[in-house]
């Protein structure tokens, strides 16, 4: 269980890395900060993660982490509650600080996924980690409220 975690995070962590140069680059090539912008930066956005989501359950197969398409969509979920979650930390203008970050929170959702998915782990961990996950976004939330002056 330990090697098809380390793999499925090594695989999400290089994909991370790769969406965030792509989404750098695509941010740059639309090239506007107008709001009229903002509707195909979005849809670009968009398409360029469900083409690493599909890339990803190609590579998840090849390196024997199945069934690579639910690992694929739980790791999609658990980004999507790390990206929630990580409005609470503070921004940083380092883009290397930025490329870490986006590397670590696929390589956990990786890791996430692939503990979830996995047949072996019983039922109450499979809950106890999916209920860790669904907590997390309201707790950054009163974080950031604890810390902001209203």
């Amino acid at each position: 269980m330990a090697g098809r975690m380390g793999r499925a995070a090594a695989v999400c962590a290089v994909l991370g890395v790769l969406w965030w140069a792509t989404v750098r680059v695509a941010w740059l090539g639309v090239g506007c900060a107008d709001w009229g912008c903002l509707a195909p930066s979005v849809g670009l956005l968009v398409v360029i993660s469900l083409v690493l989501l599909a890339g990803a359950v190609r590579v998840l197969e090849r390196v024997d982490v199945r069934p690579a398409r639910r690992v694929a969509l739980v790791a999609a979920g658990a980004l999507v509650v790390f990206r929630l979650a990580g409005e609470a930390l503070p921004s940083w203008t380092s883009q290397w600080a930025d490329l870490a970050a986006a590397g670590a929170a696929f390589a956990g959702a990786g890791v996430v996924a692939a503990f979830v998915t996995e047949s072996r782990v019983h039922r109450g961990w499979r809950v106890a980690a999916a209920l860790t996950l669904v907590t997390l976004p309201p707790l950054a939330l009163a974080l950031t409220l604890a810390r902001s002056p209203l």
